[in-house]
């Protein structure tokens, strides 16, 4: 499994999407990613990753491309 699915797994898994809707979601785009949804993705998105957060980022992860961008800072390739 490449990075890229695995990130859209993520995203899928935690809102209860299909992997092909993760492409141009948005924050508040669906119901289920509200702020506790948000706060849910971003801790299997640690966890995936084996990764740490910052603040800042974890704030401006509006997107799911948002988050590949914010990922590639972390070392992860796509």
């Amino acid at each position: 499994m490449t990075n890229l699915e695995k990130l859209a797994k993520v995203f899928a898994d935690t809102f209860g999407i299909s992997e092909a809707e993760t492409k141009g979601l948005q924050y508040q785009g669906i119901e289920a990613w509200d702020s506790v949804g948000h706060m849910t993705l971003v801790a299997a998105i640690e966890d995936d990753f084996d990764i740490q957060l910052d603040t800042d980022d974890i704030i401006d992860m509006s997107s799911f491309e948002k988050a590949l961008e914010i990922l590639v800072k972390y070392g992860i390739q796509f």
